[in-house]
């Protein structure tokens, strides 16, 4: 199959798996109670979380669990509550101070999906509070995960328990207690979860002990030593077999790379896995070392597609290199690539609200289309953004100002953070060129080179539109924000009028901002290719007795159909 083919196969590139995980999440936001993200109420926003302590027992028999959720919290200002986030299947027991000040239990109350707990008197800021909730019963079970999700109840091929968590829409709440809201991540967080034997736990950050408790059980003890998303916090339960190796960084430390794999799926793992080090080469070269290296690079097979769980991503790909594409194989593995697109796009850098997604999912997105340019070339590149072109709704802006729920950036976006925000990084690139386009990457990754040699936490960081809009004004020397407001905050696109004239055509550029749009123009005229600056939106081009100009003929500008006249 040729690339033009495999571009106008792939024209459900957004809309077979993202649009339709999008769309799904949608459906589930409509009908829960409660959905992740959105504004803090003030007694959220009145504590930082630095730590979480997650002890949990997982009975595959009856698909419940049980265990304690220690948070240890900063006071940042005054309040008498700790208020948590817990989904109402589940019944607390107990919460308990742990901090050794006042009496060590403490009175709770829980009003819908919100754990209240009663502090004992006003709390000030620089105060340390640290309490301990043990909670027990049968999680949310994932209707149609990753996207509607919560805990994945399965069996592998020969009949062993194969359990799996994803609940980036619905948030940490559906399975433990847990401040949901992207905008705290903790400092670093112990998992312990206890199993029967003889799962395997994979979760995220380092294994440092696998305990046997003598009774047909066993505990695995991970800690996470960096900051993380809640929503990023994983569980997968099966008969695991473990394939590894150590990774040599480009900035010169050594980390271990695991893939985490059915017996069943043992030697499939093993031919993939050359990929999955290729996969993090190519990253590590584009944008910088792997930001998790005090920790490990983690894949874990899963009854679900996939998610960008920090240091072990889901792959439900059953390694199919379509799985994500729409069936269409291009060549690589889509749905790997993109997940591990998110541990610096999602999990390095992070929006601090679901507004700024698109930083997420477009930057993701648009690796692919970067890698197939590796593989393939110019014509892999456009021929992969022109099958993605045909799934953008422009419903609503990408990246609306004010805060936002999971379920109303997936839903109302119709998937464009995916498809349209990686157009418009095409688009940009096309505007300030290769070079300021991949230092503005690069510095987005790691806005300070020396953040490139830092393992200790501190390279992780938040980040939001407005930022990218500043590294990518400083990259390239222009003013910008007639661009980012255009694609970003808008949901229309512009549109290019052709006019033929009697000495030649006019350009003009209709924008929905009713601002100018001097987006430059690449034309083509009786066999000549030139950009057009289009300053003030429009330019003439004195071209009499030709046909009409060819715009834009490599197709690097996002717009609307053009409107000839």
């Amino acid at each position: 199959m040729t690339l033009s083919q495999l571009a106008r196969a792939c024209c459900t590139l957004a809309g077979a798996v993202l649009l339709g995980g999008a769309l799904s999440l949608a459906a589930s936001a409509q009908t829960a109670i409660y959905d992740s993200g959105g504004r803090l109420t003030a007694e959220q926003a009145a504590y930082d979380v630095r730590y979480y302590d997650l002890a949990l027992r997982v009975n595959p028999s009856d698909s419940s669990i049980a265990g304690t959720v220690t948070v240890v919290a900063e006071i940042v200002q005054p309040t008498e509550w700790l208020v948590l986030d817990l989904d109402t299947l589940l019944q607390v027991s107990g919460v308990a101070s742990t901090d050794g000040g006042g009496a060590a239990t403490r009175r709770f109350e829980r009003r819908g999906g919100k754990l209240w707990i009663d502090l004992q008197g006003v709390r000030q800021p620089g105060e340390q509070v640290s309490l301990a909730v043990s909670y027990a019963g049968r999680p949310r079970v994932a209707p149609m995960p990753p996207w509607d999700g919560g805990f994945t109840w399965k069996r592998t091929p020969d009949g062993a328990p194969w359990i799996a968590t994803s609940n980036q829409g619905q948030g940490a709440d559906v399975w433990w207690p847990v401040k949901d809201h992207v905008s705290d991540k903790p400092d670093s967080m112990a998992i312990r979860i206890r199993v029967p034997e003889p799962l395997v736990v994979a979760s995220n950050g380092r294994l440092r002990q696998v305990e046997s408790h003598g009774d047909g059980t066993r505990s695995y003890h991970w800690f996470v030593s960096t900051p993380i998303s809640t929503y990023n916090v994983a569980l997968n339960i099966a008969p695991y077999r473990v394939i590894e190796q150590s990774f040599t960084s480009v900035a010169g430390d050594s980390f271990p790379v695991q893939f985490y794999v059915l017996p069943e799926s043992y030697e499939r793992g093993r031919a993939l896995f050359p990929e999955i080090l290729a996969h993090l080469r190519f990253f590590e070269e584009l944008l910088g070392p792997y930001p998790f290296r005090a920790d490990k690079y983690g894949v874990a097979q899963t009854p679900h597609l996939g998610m960008e769980h920090q240091t072990i991503i889901a792959y439900g790909a059953n390694f199919n290199n379509g799985a994500m594409t729409g069936g269409i194989d291009w060549g690589f593995d889509a749905l790997h690539h993109h997940e591990l697109a998110h541990e610096w796009w999602g999990n390095l850098v992070t929006n601090p609200d679901w507004n700024d997604m698109w930083l997420h999912e477009g930057f993701g997105t648009y690796m692919q289309a970067l890698y197939m340019e590796r593989l393939r070339g110019a014509e892999g590149l456009h021929a992969y953004m022109a099958g993605m072109r045909q799934g953008i709704a422009n419903q609503r802006p990408v990246a609306p100002r004010e805060p936002q729920t999971a379920g109303e950036i997936y839903f109302s976006s119709g998937g464009d953070i995916y498809s349209k925000g990686a157009w418009v990084l095409h688009t940009l690139r096309y505007l300030i060129g290769d070079e300021a386009f991949y230092t503005a990457l690069r510095r987005m990754a790691y806005p300070d080179p020396a953040l490139e040699r830092v393992t200790d936490g501190s390279q992780v960081r938040f980040a939001t539109t407005e930022e990218f809009l500043q590294i990518a004004e400083a990259a390239s020397g222009m003013e910008l924000d007639w661009f980012f407001e255009s694609y970003l905050r808008q949901a229309a696109l512009p549109r290019l009028a052709t006019e033929r004239v009697r000495d030649g055509w006019t350009l003009r550029w209709e924008s929905p901002i009713g601002q100018p749009f001097p987006m430059p123009v690449e034309v083509e005229i009786g066999g000549q290719r030139r950009r057009v600056e289009m300053t003030n939106g429009e330019a003439h081009l004195p071209a009499a007795g030709v046909s009409r100009p060819v715009v834009d003929p490599r197709g690097w500008i996002l717009r609307a159909p053009d409107r000839p006249r």
